[in-house]
């Protein structure tokens, strides 16, 4: 029982610290597709939520573009704000704010991977304490 709960420990460990390594390993790659084909356009921000913010611009050719993913690294922007954007020209809902890289993603990433790395120690020395063998002493009396 105890090796098994070890097991799990590992293997939820494992994909917890994956998904931090994906958390920057997904900005560098978007930051990379948009710095191979470039376009730079003012953007109003149509919406402010918790998992996304929304804008509106305008691309080179005069098409519109609503991202339905949202844009990266939008924090610290409001509603009806405009900003400056960069995007891919051959994925144009690939939007980010300009002058804001793949960096931002390294801080929040360490954190999430230093809160996996105190649970799963917690998880760990849990299923140690709730599983040690307990060691019987028999003493007999020879006389």
């Amino acid at each position: 029982m105890r090796r098994r709960l070890h097991q799990l420990v590992i293997v939820l460990f494992t994909l917890a610290m994956l998904g931090s390594v994906a958390m920057v390993g997904g900005p560098f790659l978007n930051d990379r597709e948009i710095e191979s084909d470039p376009g730079r356009a003012l953007a109003t921000v149509t919406g402010v939520g918790m998992l996304r913010t929304t804008v509106d611009y305008q691309d080179g050719e005069g098409l519109y573009h609503s991202p339905p993913t949202g844009l990266l690294y939008p924090s610290e922007l409001g509603e009806g704000q405009r900003v400056w954007v960069n995007y891919s020209k051959e994925n144009p809902d690939l939007v980010k704010v300009e002058g804001r890289e793949w960096t931002l993603s390294i801080i929040p990433a360490l954190s999430v991977a230093t809160v996996v790395l105190a649970v799963s120690a917690a998880l760990w020395w849990t299923v140690n304490l709730f599983t040690r063998t307990r060691r019987v002493t028999v003493i007999t009396d020879r006389d």
